[in-house]
Order: C-alpha cells, then structure tokens, then sequence
C-alpha cells in the first residue's frame, strides 16, 4: 500500500525519510485558521487530534488506495493554544510569555484509507524555557531569519531553538511534530511496512 504525508513540513518529511519509509508527499491544503476557529472550545490535545485526522481524510479522500498520514500540533499554555506567530512581533510576545515556564506540545498523527480515519495517536511533551534576558531574545529572532513563523511556539529544537530551554520531558519526535514510534507500530501491525 502506497504511503502519503499529507504534510509539507520538512522536518516530518525528514523524520520519516530516516527512519527508512517511502512515502509522497501531498499537501492537505486544509485552511487552518477556519477549522481551529470551529475548533476554538477543544482542549489543546483534542484540537491536534481533530487537525490531524481532517487533513489525513481530506487527502485520503483523493487518494482512496493508498494510507495517508496527517499530523498537526498544538501549544498549551495557561488554558490557551497558540498558533505559528503571524509575524516578528508575535513571535516575540509568544516567546515572552513563555520565558520562564512550562509549556506542553500535543502533537497528534491520524491515519486514513479511503477517506476516512482508521487510526489515531496524540503524544504530549512538557517543555521548560529558560529565563533569557531580553538581549538574547533579540538575538535569537535576529539570527533566525523568519524560522520562527514556521513553528508553533516561535522555536524550533532541532536549531538555534533548543537554547531557549532548560528542561525538557517527553517524545523528542513529538516535539518535533510527528509521534513516529507509536505511527511506526501502527503502519507494521497493518502490515504496511515490514515487521
């Protein structure tokens, strides 16, 4: 059976294309801003459940043959979700009320087959932000030439990101955005890869 992410994201494309899976890549193109706004009363972990499977089933639906993997994250923080930052400015607020405190990452992976969802799978990971001083912050932003508009959290932790931490516990691959081991048991218990 033919493998599709229905995820642009570089860094899951990565993860997968490590771990030894040969897949396609097509994008949902699920508009977020609508669907979270219908979504607005979930909790941080049902939201990227819910964002996931909607862009596995959109995908899976043109492409009835194959098992399309959608994925989504969600930052928790204080009773809220955050979004990618929209800008320098948001990108520096979000990391600002971040500083010094524990946030948690709900990262979500669904899986359909002809449009609709056969599996699902949300890991969770708490991160600890250091209290950098404000002159670090500009540095960061500075010599991270717009990456942070491309993550949730304004920081990516496989990059300069990971400076801004001083603890952190659970699922490194769910930090980055795709739970690949709980997604690597599931694909060899359908038998889609070997086992």
């Amino acid at each position: 059976m033919n493998i599709i992410l229905a995820s642009t994201s570089k860094i899951r494309g990565k993860i997968l294309s490590a771990a030894g899976i040969r897949f396609s890549v097509l994008d949902s193109e699920l508009d977020e801003a609508v669907a979270k706004s219908s979504l607005v009363k979930l909790s941080p972990r049902k939201m990227s459940l819910q964002l996931a499977k909607l862009k596995a089933e959109k995908v899976s639906s043109q492409h009835p043959e194959a098992i399309t993997i959608g994925a989504d994250q969600v930052l928790g923080f204080k009773n809220r979700s955050f979004d990618k930052p929209v800008s320098r400015a948001d990108a520096e607020s979000q990391l600002s009320m971040l500083r010094n405190a524990t946030h948690t990452l709900h990262s979500a992976v669904s899986c359909a087959i002809a449009g609709a969802e056969v599996w699902n799978h949300c890991s969770e990971a708490r991160l600890t932000m250091r209290d950098f001083t404000a002159g670090f912050l500009t540095s960061y932003l500075d010599n991270s030439p717009a990456d942070y508009l491309f993550s949730v959290g304004a920081y990516k932790l496989e990059e300069t990101g990971i400076q801004l931490f001083e603890k952190i516990e659970g699922d490194y691959f769910a930090i980055l955005g795709l739970p690949l081991l709980p997604l690597l048991a599931f694909l060899r218990e359908r038998k889609i890869i070997a086992s």
